[in-house]
């Protein structure tokens, strides 16, 4: 997976007659050799807090001409003039992998919310390394003996300075495990508008040989656009197609899969040669993919092992196997080498601070944001190679001269962006909002637990609602948690598997995966909401901190587990595992985000309807105060977004608070339900007046949430309104709580069943509230 170091024009490409293997076997060995060597390196590595793709790139330099391959054996064996073909392909092989992968993971969505702040950070990099490739141009061009065009020179090393390796980024934001932050998602975003800058570059470079007109050049331009949308409208109506083709599997065929990738590659080869780069409409393949149904879910399984197992350890072990330091032999070299890297690093974090600073970004988010841009090795190394195939450029010294500062520049960003991740741990960290002060305009991660298929539809419905009729975004996971026996606890505790991975194991809960797939593409297919599934096998006794780790590395805001009881036909509960409920316990103790409850009665054969489309949701919030009830009024403001939704907030006060307010300005009554904001702290904590007031003046006055209080002397009062109110709602929600000395809920039920509901919760979820209403039990994380 290397090229000769040598671009003499005499060079023939030729291979020994007696050895028509050899090419192949030189790459099977190489590629061998950097995956083992990158594991070792990363075995050492990742306890001092690196990446893993420094460890790949490492490897990689280590196996080249700058580390092993100076003996003469291996360097023989490696370099071969016939394998450069051989090396080529499997690189364009990986980058189509690569690109196509990222588009279909890509947030899309957030790309589009923060496409200003992305293009800011972008171009403002990209236009200080222009600058200075502008200047030190004509002097790499004299001292490195280039011969050709000068302007051709510029816009390599441009490209060079300006470039971000969008997968290298990718990968780094992953394996440091802060791509779903903010900072993650906005470097990911803006190395990819800094990748489509490098890749323009490419294109006019790539027509220097031809030496194209404008016309004729703009006319392949206009067939390649043509090609490139023809390819993802038929893709589209393919990928529609076998979702619907045998609707009682949940993961394509072998043979299905293969078409998919066929058409996919078909296409990237066909731009390749009509002259333009596939990098970047491999990615738009990716991001228009169809997300909904079995084929971007059997996809994505299969991709993602495949691409963060294989392809990028042999991706960016062949950015550092093309580095060859043996040409850094002079003074004089070695300073074009470091003042390439010092102008590169330079540039970025200059023009990415301007834009931070523009932006009013943190300054330590800026610095870090400023080496992620400086990740090279991917188009910069795609240009120097096309540049030097088509002689546009014919120094070898400068070929080999910029290949080793792109490696070396890497290997000093992916350094120090592992030493800031550790040491803006806290800042780029899981910072829990909680919902009390989450603003509902604001995007909410959420992640959604089901045991089996039964809780599915409530739970989606759960997430339309929270979702609003204003699209407010929202980033829902939908978990599959499995119980993993305990006779095979001992060689496998824990099995984690996006996206559902292809299997049909009757063992591994596959009867109610392919109804909750399902159910999940349907209601994807008719809200447009792309709810990413996952799978996560586990005793009983380690799933709680499975499931909270995963909340921690999305960084989600919120997880809705479902009760450990589920409701039969004739509408009484019926207790489930032991260890579900001993879950759903472990989890509300040690889960770094607020979680709910979710007591699911009657809404499991509703269909697949979006919530409340076809009637108006009554959703009632009780609040008698405390931090899990201000959590809980939080979330109801997004419920109160959905145009089907219908909020009712609910307070009780002792009637001793009613008494001592003397005259109390009523806005409303209806049935002896009193309406008003009251003004005195009497047993009321400063905080829960702070929050009513607040979430009063903005949704109650405005008529969005209507607002009651109820006076009550004890428990069995409060017990008694519920009661009477058991069949005007759809959906209580109310927060957990520790009221057991309460004298608004104390004498509510004879009997506490389930604690981790809190007193209200459990007798609304008890066999003695007769009601088909649902219930959202929420506990704020403190």
């Amino acid at each position: 997976m290397a090229e000769s170091t040598s671009f003499d024009d005499t060079t023939e490409l030729s291979c020994p007659d007696n050895d028509m293997m050899n090419p192949a076997l030189t790459m099977t060995t190489q590629v061998s050799a950097i995956l083992v060597l990158s594991h070792v390196f990363q075995i050492f590595l990742k306890p001092l807090g690196q990446p893993a793709p420094l460890a790949q790139i490492l490897a990689g330099f280590v196996l080249g001409p700058s580390g092993l391959s100076r003996s003469t054996t291996i360097h023989v064996f490696f370099f071969q003039d016939f394998a450069v073909d051989f090396y080529e392909s499997m690189a364009l092989y990986c980058r189509i992998s690569i690109m196509f992968l990222m588009g279909l993971e890509m947030d899309i969505p957030y790309l589009m919310r923060n496409l200003r702040p992305a293009s800011i950070i972008a171009f403002g990099g990209c236009l200080m390394c222009t600058i200075f490739a502008s200047t030190i141009s004509y002097f790499v061009y004299e001292e490195t003996g280039s011969r050709g065009s000068q302007f051709t020179l510029a816009l390599v090393i441009t490209v060079i300075l300006a470039s971000t390796a969008s997968p290298i980024v990718f990968r780094l934001a992953a394996d440091l495990k802060f791509a779903t932050s903010d900072i993650g998602r906005l470097a990911i975003s803006s190395s990819l508008i800094g990748d489509m800058y490098a890749v323009l570059i490419l294109v006019i470079i790539s027509g220097e040989k031809n030496k194209r007109t404008v016309s004729s050049w703009a006319l392949m331009a206009f067939f390649s656009l043509l090609l490139l949308v023809g390819i993802i409208i038929f893709t589209s109506y393919l990928v529609n197609w076998l979702n619907r083709r045998n609707r009682n599997e949940k993961n394509l065929q072998a043979v299905e899969v293969m078409l998919l990738c066929s058409v996919i590659l078909v296409a990237a080869m066909t731009l390749e040669t009509m002259g333009f780069s596939s990098i970047i409409a491999c990615f738009l393949m990716g991001s228009t993919f169809p997300r909904g149904g079995k084929s971007a879910r059997t996809l994505l399984a299969i991709l993602t092992y495949t691409v963060h197992n294989f392809i990028f350890p042999i991706y960016f072990g062949y950015t550092g196997f093309k580095a060859d330091t043996s040409y850094i032999n002079e003074l004089k070299r070695l300073a074009i080498v470091l003042m390439v890297i010092v102008l590169s690093i330079g540039g970025k974090i200059f023009g990415t601070l301007a834009a931070c600073h523009y932006l009013k970004t943190p300054l330590n988010e800026g610095v870090l944001l400023a080496f992620m841009m400086n990740m090279k090795g991917h188009v910069d190394i795609l240009t120097l190679t096309t540049a030097m195939q088509n002689k546009v450029i014919n120094s070898a010294v400068f070929y080999n001269l910029m290949v080793s500062a792109v490696v070396i520049s890497s290997l000093i960003s992916a350094a120090l962006i592992g030493f800031l991740v550790r040491r803006e741990k806290a800042t780029i960290g899981i910072k829990h909002i909680p919902m009390e002060y989450h603003k509902p305009d604001k995007e909410l991660k959420l992640l959604a637990c089901v045991h089996s298929s039964h809780p599915v539809n409530s739970m989606v419905r759960l997430i339309v609602s929270l979702k609003g009729s204003d699209n407010v975004p929202v980033l829902p996971y939908l978990m599959h948690l499995v119980e993993l026996p305990e006779q095979t606890k001992q060689s496998s505790s824990l099995y984690e598997q996006e996206e559902d991975e292809v299997s049909d194991d009757e063992d591994d809960g596959s009867n109610d995966a392919v109804e909750i797939n399902e159910t999940v593409d349907m209601f994807i297919e008719e809200t447009k909401i792309m709810i990413h599934q996952a799978k996560l096998v586990a005793p009983f006794t380690t799933m709680y901190q499975d499931v909270c780790d995963f909340a921690s590395d999305k960084r989600t805001s919120f997880i809705v587990l479902p009760f450990h009881k589920h409701q039969r036909i004739d509408g009484k509960f019926e207790n489930g595992k032991e260890g579900i409920r001993t879950t759903n316990q472990k989890v509300l103790r040690h889960a770094k985000c607020s979680v709910a409850i979710l007591v699911d009665r009657g809404h499991t054969t509703t269909g697949t309807q979006v919530a409340g489309s076809e009637s108006l949701q009554q959703i009632a919030t009780l609040f008698f105060g405390g931090p899990d009830d201000r959590e809980a009024l939080g979330f109801s403001k997004r419920l109160s977004t959905h145009h089907h939704s219908s909020l009712t907030v609910i307070r009780f006060l002792p009637t001793s608070a009613k008494d001592a307010n003397g005259g109390i300005d009523v806005s409303q009554k209806e049935d002896d339900v009193f309406v008003t904001i009251q003004d005195q702290e009497t047993e009321v904590d400063e905080a829960d007046s702070s929050a009513l007031a607040n979430f009063y003046h903005r949704y109650v006055t405005s008529g969005k949430v209507r607002f009651v209080e109820k006076y009550v002397d004890n428990g069995v009062q409060t017990g008694t309104i519920l009661r009477d109110m058991a069949d005007t709602y759809s959906m209580f929600v109310v927060g957990k709580g520790s009221r057991d000395d309460s004298l608004l809920t104390t004498g509510i039920s004879d009997w506490e069943e389930c604690p981790e509901l809190g007193v209200v919760g459990d007798f609304l979820a008890s066999s003695e509230f007769d009601t088909s209403g649902s219930v959202l039990v929420v506990k704020q994380h403190r």
